[in-house]
C-alpha cells in the first residue's frame, strides 16, 4: 500500500512540475519582455525590439513578429552565428549574441528570442520577425526558462 501511495505521489509530482513552469510573455506594443512565474510573478523585464512590420505573422519574410501562445523549442547557443543584414557589410558575426530561444511558430521555424550586436534597436521596430533583447538581457532570460516552456506574445497588454 505504501509503495503504491509513493508511486502516485510521485506521478503527481512530475504532473504538477510539468504544469508549474516559467513562462515568457512579451507585449508589441509596449516593446516589453516579462519572465512570469507559474504563480504569475514578474522574475525579469526587459526591453526589446521587434518585427519592422506592423501585424501578425502571416508569411515568412513579412517582418512580422508573430502574436499568440508558442513552446520554447531549442535554446542554443547563437554567438558564432553570423547574418547579413544586406547593409553592404556582409556577414555579422555575434549578430544573435549569446542565445538564440526557438519558438514553434506555424509560420516558420526561424522565429525566436535573441540577443543583438545593434543593442542601440532595442525598443524599436527593426527586426525581420524575431524578438530582440540586449545580450546581457539574453542571458538572464535562459537562467528562467528552458524547452517545453511556453512563450507568449501579446500585440497589446492583457486585462
Amino acid at each position: 500500500m505504501q509503495k503504491r501511495l509513493l508511486i502516485i505521489s510521485l506521478l503527481l509530482l512530475s504532473v504538477l512540475i510539468g504544469i508549474c513552469q516559467n513562462r515568457i510573455v512579451v507585449v508589441k506594443k509596449t516593446f516589453k519582455l516579462y519572465v512570469v512565474s507559474p504563480t504569475n510573478d514578474t522574475l525579469y523585464t526587459a526591453s526589446v525590439a521587434i518585427g519592422k512590420n506592423y501585424g501578425n505573422k502571416k508569411k515568412k519574410g513579412d517582418c512580422k513578429t508573430p502574436e499568440g501562445v508558442f513552446k520554447i523549442v531549442q535554446i542554443q547557443h547563437s554567438d558564432k552565428w553570423t547574418h547579413d543584414f544586406h547593409d553592404g557589410k556582409g556577414a555579422v558575426k555575434g549578430a544573435y549574441g549569446p542565445y538564440f530561444i526557438r519558438l514553434k511558430t506555424p509560420v516558420t521555424n526561424s522565429i525566436g528570442i535573441h540577443g543583438t550586436c545593434y543593442p542601440e534597436t532595442i525598443g524599436t521596430r527593426s527586426s525581420q520577425g524575431c524578438i530582440r533583447l540586449t545580450n546581457d538581457d539574453i542571458v538572464t532570460v535562459v537562467k528562467y526558462v528552458k524547452k517545453g516552456d511556453m512563450c507568449e506574445i501579446l500585440s497589446e497588454p492583457s486585462g
